[in-house]
Formats: C-alpha cells, structure tokens, sequence
C-alpha cells in the first residue's frame, strides 16, 4: 500500500514560512556543498504530490514562475479556485483525506504532501500522514505560517532516523 509522507521544511520555532509567507530563509547556516540531495533521495519513491493552493501559487508566481518544478510526478492542487486541469496538474475541490485514502489504494509508489499550513493540519487532524520528513533550518523566525497549529488528539510517532549537514537537520518519523 502506498505511503502519504510529508517532506517539509520548518524553522526551529515551527514555522513553514514568514508573516508574508516567504521562504528565502530556508537555508542551512554555510555553503550550498555543505547540502545532502535528501530530495532527490525522497522523490525515489514518489510519484504523486498533494498540495494547497497557496503552495502552487507561490511555486509558479515566485519559485518557479516560467517551468513547472515538478513534471515528473502527478500532481494534485486542493483548491476552491476554479482552475482548468492539464496533464500532469490537477485541481480538485474535494476533502483531502476521503481523496488521499482513494489514491492510497491505487497501484503506485507513495505520495507526498508538499504543503501548505492548512492542507497540513486537515490531514493532521485526521491522522491521514504515515511519514514524517522535516528538516529543521537554523533560523528562528519568531512569527509566520506554523507546521503544527492545535491537533485534535495526540499522534505518537516512532524516529527512523536523523541526520545533521550545513546547521540543518532531517528527521524522519513514521506512525507507531
């Protein structure tokens, strides 16, 4: 069965992203050749992405405005926005966790919720993320959009495994 695994980036303090919903702070403390390729070694075994609309909308108006970063995955944009769907982008205006149990019993490789805030926190709040990726940046913002708000009830998760390069660390944690 496939996996719903986040793989996110948050300051010390827990946020995603500053007051205006930047991310220009999400950098280690040195040189990029200080860096691992954690995400090339995470998108192995992806081959759908999950994702809200303010996430899509910062990727292709600030991040990445002329190519779409992610061409190599399906991607799906929970949305109230109308928008038309093409190949590989597909908005839906459905409850993400109903849609991410549906898409867990297809055939496929695992699936990745790559934000935002809001998207995080439904599925949070109904226990839908099997695996934890976050990499903690050595930055404390003080203010912004936070990973975690109030959950509905505990999850207990299980560490499989740390890693430290350029001031950042990477923790995996999966469901117990």
């Amino acid at each position: 069965m496939r996996k719903i695994c986040l793989f996110i980036a948050m300051s010390l303090d827990g946020y995603i992203a500053d007051t205006k919903g930047g991310v220009d702070w999400l950098q280690g403390q040195g040189s990029d050749n200080e860096n691992l390729d954690t995400y090339s070694e995470f998108t192995k075994n992806i081959d759908t992405i999950l994702m809200g609309w303010n996430t899509y909308h910062q990727i292709v108006t600030e991040l990445s405005p002329k190519e779409w970063v992610y061409n190599d995955f399906t991607t799906y944009v929970i949305t109230h926005n109308e928008q038309t769907s093409s190949e590989k982008i597909h908005f839906i205006n459905i409850n993400p966790c109903d849609f991410i149990k549906k898409l867990k019993e297809e055939n496929g490789k695992d699936l990745w919720i790559c934000g935002g805030a809001n998207l995080v926190q439904q599925l949070v709040d109904e226990d839908c993320i099997d695996d934890y990726y976050i990499t903690i940046i050595p930055t404390i913002l003080g203010s912004g959009i936070r990973l975690f708000e109030s959950a509905e009830h505990e999850i207990k998760l299980r560490l499989l495994q740390t890693r430290s390069y350029n001031g950042m660390i990477d923790l995996i944690y999966t469901r117990r």
